[in-house]
């Protein structure tokens, strides 16, 4: 009699059942088109949009950095800090989901 073979890595942890409905989905759909489970697809209109608020965010991150050499005031910090923020958005909106076909 041979060994019973547990799960390889750690379990999976959804934040619901919904979640948990949407992987599932996701790995059947990638695996019927013979791609490997870590691949990702996303329109082009979704990827640019996520490279323009990366750029935005690297640009208000170097102000930051920029400031901070320069012994700024309360003010100032505050000012940049809201600029970072703004730039940030959002970011659980930016999980990306199946799209029905």
């Amino acid at each position: 009699m041979l060994p019973q073979q547990g799960s390889v890595g750690r379990p999976r942890l959804y934040c619901g059942q919904a979640c948990r409905q949407r992987a599932y989905e996701q790995r059947t759909a990638t695996a019927k088109a013979g791609l490997s489970g870590d691949v990702v697809l996303v329109t082009r209109a979704e990827l640019d949009g996520l490279q323009d608020r990366l750029y935005q965010l690297r640009c208000a991150l170097e102000d930051v950095q920029t400031l901070l050499s320069e012994r700024p005031t309360k003010a100032e910090l505050e000012s940049s800090l809201a600029e970072v923020l703004r730039s940030t958005g959002r970011l659980d909106r930016l999980w990306v989901s199946e799209r029905a076909g």
